[in-house]
């Protein structure tokens, strides 16, 4: 059975910066083995968890690129843009309005702290619901 995990910001160091958590995800995926899509809400938004991969943690190296050359099929953790398609992959990491696309075996959905920007995410929960997905919340 398929999995969505909705990750609901609440820490003040995610509350500042929420693609710090986007980049904790992203290594604890590589750490468990699990080739990684993360699906950026545009190519500014990938840029940036690109530069934030290389620097969030002196400590990890996360081996990751921007989707659209040759490695992208062996590349661990691969960020894709709206207008880059991308192979599915096992993880996948969405930051985007709608449910991911494709097939995959788990879903990891970060939702923002403000209440107002929730709305998108109680519809994914509600959709992944209805097709069968197994749910889970966590407060980070």
């Amino acid at each position: 059975m398929p999995r969505a995990d909705f990750y609901l910001i609440d820490k003040p160091r995610f509350r500042e910066d929420p693609l710090l958590l986007v980049c904790e995800l992203a290594k604890r995926a590589h750490a468990s083995g699990q080739p990684t899509l993360i699906l950026a809400r545009s190519l500014e938004q990938a840029e940036e968890i690109d530069g934030k991969l290389w620097e969030f943690d002196d400590d990890a190296f996360i081996p990751h690129q921007i989707a659209g050359d040759d490695d992208d099929d062996i590349t661990p953790v691969l960020i894709a843009s709206p207008e880059t398609p991308a192979a599915d992959r096992p993880l996948v990491i969405n930051l985007r309005d709608d449910c991911a696309p494709g097939l995959f075996e788990r879903v990891l959905e970060v939702v923002p702290a403000d209440e107002s920007q929730r709305l998108g995410s109680r519809e994914r929960w509600k959709t992944y619901k209805h097709a069968g997905f197994e749910l889970k919340k966590f407060d980070m």
